[in-house]
Protein backbone atom coordinates (compact mmCIF):
# COMPACT_ATOMS: atom_id res chain seq x y z
CA UNK A 1 0.00 0.00 0.00
CA UNK A 2 2.63 2.32 1.00
CA UNK A 3 4.29 1.79 -2.44
CA UNK A 4 0.94 2.03 -4.51
CA UNK A 5 0.43 5.41 -2.43
CA UNK A 6 4.15 6.90 -3.56
CA UNK A 7 4.15 5.70 -7.14
CA UNK A 8 0.90 7.80 -7.44
CA UNK A 9 2.37 10.81 -5.86
CA UNK A 10 5.13 10.92 -8.09
CA UNK A 11 2.87 10.44 -11.16
CA UNK A 12 1.09 13.24 -10.44
CA UNK A 13 3.74 15.44 -9.91
CA UNK A 14 5.18 14.28 -13.08
CA UNK A 15 1.80 15.41 -14.55
CA UNK A 16 1.71 18.61 -12.74
CA UNK A 17 5.22 19.76 -14.29
CA UNK A 18 4.33 18.55 -17.66
CA UNK A 19 1.57 20.72 -17.24
CA UNK A 20 3.84 23.85 -16.31
CA UNK A 21 6.15 22.95 -19.25
CA UNK A 22 3.21 23.13 -21.30
CA UNK A 23 1.75 26.35 -20.23
CA UNK A 24 5.05 27.98 -20.93
CA UNK A 25 6.21 26.87 -24.13
CA UNK A 26 3.60 28.93 -26.19
CA UNK A 27 4.79 32.33 -24.34
CA UNK A 28 8.42 31.60 -25.08
CA UNK A 29 8.13 29.99 -28.78
CA UNK A 30 9.33 33.19 -30.74
CA UNK A 31 8.20 33.33 -35.03
CA UNK A 32 10.52 32.36 -37.34
CA UNK A 33 12.74 34.65 -38.27
CA UNK A 34 11.97 35.10 -41.81
CA UNK A 35 8.59 35.91 -40.80
CA UNK A 36 9.49 38.63 -38.72
CA UNK A 37 11.57 40.33 -41.14
CA UNK A 38 8.63 40.32 -43.83
CA UNK A 39 5.93 41.87 -41.34
CA UNK A 40 8.67 44.71 -40.52
CA UNK A 41 9.49 45.24 -43.92
CA UNK A 42 5.77 45.64 -45.09
CA UNK A 43 4.40 47.89 -42.08
CA UNK A 44 6.55 51.10 -43.00
CA UNK A 45 6.22 50.32 -46.71
CA UNK A 46 2.12 50.36 -46.21
CA UNK A 47 2.85 53.56 -43.93
CA UNK A 48 4.73 55.98 -45.99
CA UNK A 49 2.79 55.12 -49.64
CA UNK A 50 -0.50 56.66 -47.11
CA UNK A 51 1.71 59.15 -46.22
CA UNK A 52 2.63 59.93 -49.22
CA UNK A 53 -0.21 60.07 -51.18
CA UNK A 54 -1.65 62.12 -48.34
CA UNK A 55 1.40 65.02 -48.37
CA UNK A 56 0.44 64.98 -52.57
CA UNK A 57 -2.90 65.38 -52.27
CA UNK A 58 -2.36 68.36 -49.65
CA UNK A 59 0.34 69.91 -51.63
CA UNK A 60 -1.42 70.06 -55.23
CA UNK A 61 -4.52 71.24 -52.99
CA UNK A 62 -2.58 74.48 -52.14
CA UNK A 63 -0.95 74.58 -55.47
CA UNK A 64 -4.44 75.13 -56.89
CA UNK A 65 -4.96 77.53 -54.32
CA UNK A 66 -1.93 79.45 -54.52
CA UNK A 67 -2.58 79.79 -58.20
CA UNK A 68 -6.22 80.59 -57.70
CA UNK A 69 -5.27 83.42 -55.32
CA UNK A 70 -2.60 84.68 -57.52
CA UNK A 71 -4.73 84.73 -60.71
CA UNK A 72 -7.13 86.66 -58.25
CA UNK A 73 -4.58 89.57 -57.39
CA UNK A 74 -3.83 89.48 -61.01
CA UNK A 75 -7.09 90.18 -62.20
CA UNK A 76 -7.83 92.83 -59.31
CA UNK A 77 -4.78 94.80 -59.53
CA UNK A 78 -4.86 98.27 -60.36
CA UNK A 79 -2.73 99.69 -63.45
CA UNK A 80 -0.07 101.28 -61.75
CA UNK A 81 0.14 105.26 -61.90
CA UNK A 82 3.09 107.45 -62.16
CA UNK A 83 4.44 109.19 -59.82
CA UNK A 84 3.37 112.79 -59.01
CA UNK A 85 5.85 115.33 -60.32
CA UNK A 86 5.35 118.43 -57.96
CA UNK A 87 7.22 121.84 -59.42
CA UNK A 88 10.19 122.92 -57.40
CA UNK A 89 8.93 125.43 -54.30
CA UNK A 90 9.90 129.01 -54.89
CA UNK A 91 12.70 130.63 -52.63
CA UNK A 92 10.20 133.32 -51.95
CA UNK A 93 7.59 130.84 -50.71
CA UNK A 94 10.53 129.43 -48.29
CA UNK A 95 11.17 132.75 -47.04
CA UNK A 96 7.97 133.59 -46.26
CA UNK A 97 7.72 130.55 -44.18
CA UNK A 98 10.61 131.21 -42.08
CA UNK A 99 10.24 134.15 -39.57
CA UNK A 100 12.94 136.29 -38.87
CA UNK A 101 16.28 135.41 -36.55
CA UNK A 102 18.29 137.37 -34.44
CA UNK A 103 21.33 136.68 -32.84
CA UNK A 104 23.45 138.62 -30.16
CA UNK A 105 27.07 138.99 -30.30
CA UNK A 106 28.11 140.11 -26.68
CA UNK A 107 31.58 142.69 -27.59
CA UNK A 108 33.94 142.68 -24.94
CA UNK A 109 35.44 145.73 -23.62
CA UNK A 110 38.74 145.91 -24.50
CA UNK A 111 37.49 145.17 -28.13
CA UNK A 112 34.97 148.22 -28.13
CA UNK A 113 37.74 150.54 -29.59
CA UNK A 114 38.73 148.58 -32.74
CA UNK A 115 35.04 148.23 -33.19
CA UNK A 116 34.31 151.66 -33.61
CA UNK A 117 37.11 151.71 -36.22
CA UNK A 118 36.12 148.58 -38.38
CA UNK A 119 32.75 149.26 -38.20
CA UNK A 120 32.63 149.83 -41.85
CA UNK A 121 34.54 146.70 -42.79
CA UNK A 122 32.27 144.86 -40.80
CA UNK A 123 28.64 145.67 -41.65
CA UNK A 124 29.91 145.75 -45.10
CA UNK A 125 30.10 142.33 -46.42
CA UNK A 126 27.52 141.66 -43.55
CA UNK A 127 24.70 143.64 -45.25
CA UNK A 128 26.32 143.09 -48.93
CA UNK A 129 27.65 139.44 -49.03
CA UNK A 130 24.69 138.11 -46.55
CA UNK A 131 21.72 140.64 -46.91
CA UNK A 132 21.28 140.94 -43.28
CA UNK A 133 20.25 143.65 -41.31
CA UNK A 134 23.21 144.67 -38.50
CA UNK A 135 22.84 147.36 -35.96
CA UNK A 136 24.97 148.09 -32.70
CA UNK A 137 23.52 147.77 -29.17
CA UNK A 138 25.30 150.52 -27.12
CA UNK A 139 23.76 149.63 -24.01
CA UNK A 140 23.96 146.07 -24.49
CA UNK A 141 27.31 146.40 -25.80
CA UNK A 142 26.62 143.63 -28.60
CA UNK A 143 26.21 143.54 -31.96
CA UNK A 144 22.67 142.77 -33.35
CA UNK A 145 22.07 140.32 -36.85
CA UNK A 146 18.53 139.97 -38.11
CA UNK A 147 17.67 138.74 -41.17
CA UNK A 148 15.51 140.15 -43.89
CA UNK A 149 13.10 139.36 -46.90
CA UNK A 150 16.09 140.16 -49.32
CA UNK A 151 18.62 136.72 -47.16
CA UNK A 152 18.55 133.91 -49.48
CA UNK A 153 20.71 131.91 -47.40
CA UNK A 154 19.28 129.94 -44.54
CA UNK A 155 22.78 129.51 -42.64
CA UNK A 156 23.41 133.06 -43.31
CA UNK A 157 22.90 134.64 -39.95
CA UNK A 158 24.91 131.97 -38.69
CA UNK A 159 27.86 132.67 -40.91
CA UNK A 160 27.39 136.17 -40.05
CA UNK A 161 27.57 135.40 -35.67
CA UNK A 162 30.60 133.48 -36.47
CA UNK A 163 32.10 136.33 -38.10
CA UNK A 164 31.31 138.83 -35.81
CA UNK A 165 32.61 136.48 -32.83
CA UNK A 166 35.59 135.75 -34.43
CA UNK A 167 36.61 140.03 -34.77
CA UNK A 168 35.28 139.83 -30.71
CA UNK A 169 37.96 137.27 -29.89
CA UNK A 170 40.84 139.34 -31.38
CA UNK A 171 40.94 138.20 -35.09
CA UNK A 172 41.59 140.73 -37.54
CA UNK A 173 38.79 141.52 -39.78
CA UNK A 174 40.31 140.19 -43.26
CA UNK A 175 41.16 136.80 -41.33
CA UNK A 176 37.60 136.90 -40.11
CA UNK A 177 35.68 137.60 -43.80
CA UNK A 178 36.72 134.47 -44.55
CA UNK A 179 34.27 132.55 -42.39
CA UNK A 180 32.40 134.43 -44.78
CA UNK A 181 33.84 133.15 -47.88
CA UNK A 182 34.77 129.49 -47.47
CA UNK A 183 32.85 126.72 -45.43
CA UNK A 184 35.03 124.53 -44.42
CA UNK A 185 36.49 127.12 -41.38
CA UNK A 186 35.92 126.96 -38.07
CA UNK A 187 36.97 128.44 -34.61
CA UNK A 188 38.38 126.56 -31.73
CA UNK A 189 38.97 127.85 -28.34
CA UNK A 190 40.99 126.19 -25.24
CA UNK A 191 42.78 127.67 -22.12
CA UNK A 192 45.87 126.81 -20.81
CA UNK A 193 44.64 125.22 -17.53
CA UNK A 194 42.78 122.53 -19.99
CA UNK A 195 46.23 121.20 -20.55
CA UNK A 196 48.05 121.51 -17.55
CA UNK A 197 47.56 123.45 -13.89
CA UNK A 198 50.33 125.60 -14.01
CA UNK A 199 50.40 129.02 -11.51
CA UNK A 200 52.52 131.82 -11.24
CA UNK A 201 55.84 131.71 -12.83
CA UNK A 202 55.12 128.64 -14.80
CA UNK A 203 52.12 130.17 -16.32
CA UNK A 204 54.23 132.91 -17.66
CA UNK A 205 56.66 131.11 -19.38
CA UNK A 206 54.36 128.34 -20.92
CA UNK A 207 52.75 131.55 -22.59
CA UNK A 208 56.29 132.70 -23.81
CA UNK A 209 56.95 129.60 -24.95
CA UNK A 210 53.56 130.10 -27.30
CA UNK A 211 54.26 133.46 -28.30
CA UNK A 212 58.30 133.11 -28.82
CA UNK A 213 60.39 135.97 -29.36
CA UNK A 214 58.58 138.71 -30.89
CA UNK A 215 56.03 136.65 -31.51
CA UNK A 216 58.36 134.10 -33.94
CA UNK A 217 56.98 130.55 -32.69
CA UNK A 218 53.39 131.91 -32.71
CA UNK A 219 53.47 132.83 -36.75
CA UNK A 220 55.41 130.27 -37.40
CA UNK A 221 52.59 127.23 -36.19
CA UNK A 222 50.28 130.04 -38.44
CA UNK A 223 52.26 129.01 -41.10
CA UNK A 224 52.74 125.77 -41.00
CA UNK A 225 49.98 124.76 -40.48
CA UNK A 226 47.61 127.35 -42.30
CA UNK A 227 45.94 128.58 -39.50
CA UNK A 228 45.47 131.58 -37.66
CA UNK A 229 46.10 132.19 -33.32
CA UNK A 230 45.25 134.51 -30.81
CA UNK A 231 46.41 134.85 -27.34
CA UNK A 232 44.71 136.13 -24.95
CA UNK A 233 46.32 135.82 -21.61
CA UNK A 234 45.47 132.43 -20.92
CA UNK A 235 43.39 131.16 -23.35
CA UNK A 236 43.89 130.32 -27.02
CA UNK A 237 41.77 130.81 -30.24
CA UNK A 238 42.33 129.15 -33.71
CA UNK A 239 40.87 129.62 -36.80
CA UNK A 240 40.96 127.50 -39.48
CA UNK A 241 40.11 123.92 -41.13
CA UNK A 242 39.32 120.92 -38.73
CA UNK A 243 42.65 119.07 -40.23
CA UNK A 244 44.98 122.57 -39.52
CA UNK A 245 43.51 123.52 -36.22
CA UNK A 246 44.53 119.88 -35.00
CA UNK A 247 47.93 120.45 -36.33
CA UNK A 248 48.13 124.08 -34.71
CA UNK A 249 46.96 122.39 -31.45
CA UNK A 250 49.03 119.65 -31.08
CA UNK A 251 52.10 122.04 -31.84
CA UNK A 252 50.97 124.48 -28.66
CA UNK A 253 50.07 121.74 -26.11
CA UNK A 254 53.50 120.07 -26.65
CA UNK A 255 54.84 123.80 -25.91
CA UNK A 256 52.61 123.66 -22.94
CA UNK A 257 53.90 120.91 -21.95
CA UNK A 258 57.53 121.65 -21.94
CA UNK A 259 58.74 121.04 -25.28
CA UNK A 260 61.83 122.70 -26.70
CA UNK A 261 60.47 125.13 -29.71
CA UNK A 262 63.52 123.39 -32.08
CA UNK A 263 61.36 119.98 -31.50
CA UNK A 264 58.45 121.64 -32.34
CA UNK A 265 59.46 122.84 -35.43
CA UNK A 266 61.05 119.96 -36.19
CA UNK A 267 57.60 118.42 -36.32
CA UNK A 268 55.72 121.36 -38.03
CA UNK A 269 58.59 120.62 -40.83
CA UNK A 270 57.25 117.11 -41.54
CA UNK A 271 53.28 117.82 -41.38
CA UNK A 272 53.78 121.09 -43.36
CA UNK A 273 55.98 118.60 -45.88
CA UNK A 274 53.12 116.48 -45.66
CA UNK A 275 50.43 118.71 -46.53
CA UNK A 276 52.43 120.07 -49.72
CA UNK A 277 52.88 116.23 -50.83
CA UNK A 278 48.86 115.79 -50.58
CA UNK A 279 48.03 118.69 -52.00
CA UNK A 280 50.28 117.42 -55.24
Amino acid sequence: MVVLHTQASTSEVTHKKNRRKMAKKPARVAPAEGAEDLDMDEQPSAAPAEGSSAEEHHKTNWNDGDDEVMIDTDAAAPPPADAPAFPPLPASAQRSSLKSEIRRIPIPPHRMTPLKKDWVNIFSPLTEMLQLQVRMNVQRKCVEIRTSKHTKDIGAIQKGADFVKAYALGFDVNDSIALLRLDDLYLDSFEIKDVKTLHGDHLSRAIGRIAGQDGKTKFTIENASRTRIVLADTKIHILGSFQNIKIARDAIVSLILGSPPGKVYAGLRTVSARMRQRAL
